[in-house]
């Protein structure tokens, strides 16, 4: 019996993309061969430091093709599970388990209000937990606030493990939902990854439909370890916000969880990611619980869980939006001790002698340990052409006929292997500005963890609101090398002009991605301002608000934990100086807020109405209809994406200001003379809810009565501007539903409105 029944394998879309994959990895061998035999620097002709600097290269190239060769593997064949359709007597109970060290009390409320809005067929069988690292009254308060239990730790020794493995210990359930404080899950997360653990007991017959398996029929070795979904972040990443990319790229993260990791389902080797994953407790308890003595204890709990004998899958549906790193120095915090753990925790479940791993899940592995020396490669790669240009160093020797037959084929191949393979999600261009940003701080601890040199802190990564600045120091690697190859740019350009040495092309087109890299990095290290407190999700739900006595009809342009943008048909008035009750409603949940108006302009479709959260009667339900979706930045790699376009974003980014209106009541254009009281008529140019701008003011009287669609309009003159009168009767005329609407029919129509 084939255990793999239920498992669908996602191809590529047809026969040209695997042959170009297949072109990719011969070009790709016969280049590196060619490489290794032909190239490399003559100690004794070109001295001891070519030959060092030129192995360091083949070594860099050697790896790089290797990591290439198991990631088309891998994207070529993706195994993605089928979800099984349970009766609803099946589902089980489930121990959700929120772990939190030292984040705020307002963060973890609406991480737990995201489980406590988790559907279930019954929901009396979802037990959420609010572990405490911290032992925090505060914390132990709000679990009891929100009716959901609670276990503090005080002195733990073993950090995050030792919090889970609390837990473990006090629960029972026989399925265990992890996540981390800032990641909220979406209403259908368990409904969405509990099925799959009942894989092993279900089947679809002939006809399609999902059937218990009988017991002869049941594999007793098919056992469920966990299914990880994505990690996904309702903020932009850094390499997003700073480089003016939140609507052009996707999170820097999703391409390991939306393809890397659902590629390593091949091998039983997807990665736990500690958060956003539902696991069998059977599994837990056969490896001892959360591995302990480990920076990264999820991830080698999951290599634990594998050589157990358990099946694992990763799944490509985002469930759950947590919080990125919000400055630079706590993201570079995070990469250390990912890579830190990564390396040590493959030493701990002693990886080329475990016997519990296949050698396809050791090889999935051996690439995660290899990734973490692609720093080191960026460094190699960026240093070789200043070397051979600007100090006459050889890092290969080849001339350019050769290197025109071996190299440019299988770079060529590489790259479009590599778009074929990848989907929209990541660029060779872009992954190559995101390794030149991180990689003169990884080098070190990386080498050094290599070493046996350990982290001796732990730093859980901050998920505090900055102001997007970076410290510039942090950007001296990268200037000091730009100088170095702009230098380079001169000297090989000379040569080729002056020498007509045509070698000299390829050096000089490496010579200036390297610097384009090294810019970008430059300009990521300059950082971009975060003006705001809360994210916003750009979403259209239907809202009432209601003024004067009167309930509005409109729809929302986006919307966030403090405040939405409502669009209205007409340029209504809301009072603003007071709160105005709106009343919003999304897939069955209702709120009912208190706001006040921030600012209004005119948009296509109407006008546009800022409004801050003043107060809500339904925090919950309103708290869910925001965080309950994905988030509204880009999925994919936009086609306007280029080297020129990320430039000129950039440019326009950091020369442009941000331009916000600071009026509170709509502008309405007039343009009509409308007859004065006693005598006379006068111009007027545009009006608002509380005044009026005339034209040819200045011989007027400070006080004066218009008769406006036959409404009198009492004014006086103001002192903000020249031609500036407040409109005395205004609480009468907002009483006039008929010169409320001939108001409003001047945005309507280009045709103006009689009186």
């Amino acid at each position: 019996m084939n255990r793999k029944t239920n498992v669908r394998t996602r191809r590529l879309t047809g026969t040209a993309q695997r042959v170009w994959i297949w072109l990719a990895v011969i070009s790709m061998t016969v280049y590196i061969l060619w490489r290794a035999i032909c190239t490399i620097p003559d100690r004794h002709v070109y001295g001891t430091l070519a030959f060092v600097c030129g192995i360091f290269l083949l070594a860099a190239e050697s790896i790089s093709a290797l990591e290439a060769l198991m990631h088309y593997t891998d994207m070529h064949n993706m195994r993605l599970p089928e979800k099984p359709e349970l009766p609803e007597s099946w589902y089980p109970e489930v121990d959700v388990f929120i772990a939190t060290h030292d984040e705020s009390v307002s963060l973890l409320y609406k991480t737990v209000n995201g489980c406590k809005h988790m559907h279930y067929p019954d929901k009396n069988k979802v037990h959420i937990f609010l572990c405490d690292d911290g032992n925090r009254p505060a914390v132990a308060q709000l679990a009891k606030e929100l009716g959901v239990g609670y276990f503090g730790l005080a002195e733990n020794r073993d950090a995050k493990a030792g919090n889970l493995n609390n837990a473990l210990s006090q629960t029972h359930s026989p399925c265990v939902a992890t996540f981390d404080a800032d990641m909220i899950p979406t209403s259908d997360f368990l409904m969405e990854t509990v099925p799959y653990l009942f894989l092993p007991r279900m089947k679809k017959d002939e006809d399609g439909h999902w059937v218990p398996r009988t017991e002869d029929e049941i594999d007793p070795d098919f056992k469920i370890g966990f299914i990880q979904s994505p990690q996904s972040f309702y903020n932009p990443d850094l390499f997003q916000y700073y480089l003016y990319s939140e609507n052009r790229i996707p999170n820097e993260q999703d391409y390991f969880f939306r393809e890397i990791n659902v590629g390593r389902n091949r091998a039983n080797a997807p990665i736990y990611a500690g958060s956003n994953t539902v696991i069998s407790r059977q599994a837990l308890e056969a490896v001892g619980g959360i591995a302990t003595g480990s920076i990264t204890e999820d991830f080698e709990t999951g290599i634990r869980i594998q050589a157990a004998g358990y099946t694992c899958y990763a799944i490509d549906r985002v469930l759950a939006h947590g919080l990125a790193p919000r400055d630079f120095e706590s993201l570079l915090r995070q990469r250390e001790r990912w890579g830190r753990g990564c390396i040590s925790s493959l030493r701990h479940t002693h990886l080329i002698f475990n016997r519990g791993l296949k050698l396809r899940a050791k090889l999935a592995y051996l690439s995660a340990f290899l990734y973490w020396f692609t720093f080191l490669r960026r460094f190699v790669y960026i240093l070789a052409p200043i070397l051979f240009v600007v100090f006459h160093i050889p890092v290969m020797v080849c001339g350019l006929r050769s290197l025109l037959i071996f190299w440019l084929p299988s770079f060529l191949l590489y790259n479009h292997a590599l778009k074929v393979s990848s989907g929209k999600i990541r660029s060779y261009r872009w992954s190559n500005i995101i390794d030149t940003i991180l990689f003169p701080y990884l080098i070190l601890p990386i080498l050094a963890e290599f070493l046996f040199i350990r982290l001796k802190t732990f730093h859980v990564t901050s998920k505090e609101v900055t102001e997007g600045s970076t410290p510039y120091l942090l950007g001296l690697p990268h200037l000091i090398l730009l100088m170095f190859d702009l230098l380079a740019v001169v000297l090989c350009t000379w040569e080729l002009l002056t020498a007509r040495s045509y070698g000299a092309v390829v050096v000089l087109y490496w010579l200036l991605v390297n610097g384009f890299n090294l810019l970008m990095a430059l300009l990521f290290v300059a950082g971009r301002r975060n003006r705001r407190s809360e994210e916003r999700f750009r979403v259209t739900l239907p809202v009432q608000v209601e003024s004067c006595g009167r309930t509005l009809d409109g729809q929302t342009m986006d919307i966030s934990e403090n405040g939405l943008a409502v669009v209205l048909p007409d340029p209504v008035y809301l009072p603003d100086d007071e709160p105005v009750p709106v009343t919003i409603t999304d897939r069955g949940s209702t709120a009912r807020l208190q706001c006040l108006v921030a600012s209004v302009s005119q948009v296509r479709g109407g006008w546009r109405y800022g409004l801050c959260v003043h107060d809500t009667e339904d925090r919950e339900a309103y708290d869910q209809i925001v965080y309950d979706r994905h988030h509204s930045m880009s999925d994919i790699m936009q086609p306007t994406v280029s080297t020129f376009s990320d430039l000129s974003v950039n440019i326009r980014g950091r020369l442009g200001r941000e331009r916000q209106s600071l009026r509170k009541q709509p502008r309405i254009p007039i343009g009509e003379q409308f007859p004065m009281e006693g005598g006379g008529s006068v111009m007027v140019e545009n009006m608002n809810y509380k005044y009026v701008r005339l034209s040819g003011a200045v011989d007027l009287p400070d006080e004066l009565t218009l008769r406006v669609f036959a409404h009198p309009v009492a004014l006086r003159r103001s002192s903000i501007r020249p031609g500036l009168y407040e409109i005395m009767n205004r609480e009468e005329l907002l009483q006039s539903q008929d010169f409320l609407d001939r108001l409003c029919q001047y945005t309507r129509s280009e045709v103006p409105v009689n009186s």
